[in-house]
């Protein structure tokens, strides 16, 4: 059975993609799920209208995630924790702390996009990646000093 997705399914492809699925999957979890519609004529003029609207969404999307990127690169946020012996810390700085200190700067980022190569567990300057929408990826500078 033909089917037009209208979102992207893992697995599947993305929206506005048309692909052959097994009658039983279009009919028992696709269809109901409002996931997919059959596709024939009349669906396939509504598709090239969907894609449309994608592309301008993706493109919105893809300047909002530069002129983020542009504001956040090369940042720096000062990270004050308790610090032992050796500059040791008492547990480690995580991407939910550095995400609570680009919040009250101003930048609503979720802690998932927050890449920490190696756990930050010392005194001292670290570089962080945040993977935005659109394959943008700032760099900031994150330095982790006593209380």
């Amino acid at each position: 059975m033909k089917v037009i997705l209208q979102k992207d399914i893992p697995n599947l492809g993305d929206a506005g993609d048309i692909k052959e699925v097994s009658p039983g999957y279009a009919r028992n979890y696709l269809l109901p799920r409002k996931l997919v519609i059959e596709a024939n004529e009349s669906s396939r003029r509504a598709i090239d209208h969907q894609k449309k609207l994608v592309k301008i969404k993706k493109e919105k999307r893809k300047k909002e995630s530069e002129k983020l990127a542009g504001n956040i690169n090369g940042l720096e946020l000062q990270i004050a924790v308790q610090v032992g012996e050796e500059g040791k810390l008492f547990g480690s700085v995580t991407a939910m702390d550095i995400a609570k200190k680009l919040k009250e700067k101003g930048y609503e980022i979720d802690k998932r996009k927050i890449v920490i190569e190696n756990p930050i567990k010392q005194e001292g300057e670290y570089t962080v990646k945040i993977k935005l929408d659109e394959g943008q990826a700032p760099t900031i500078k994150v330095i982790v000093c006593k209380e």
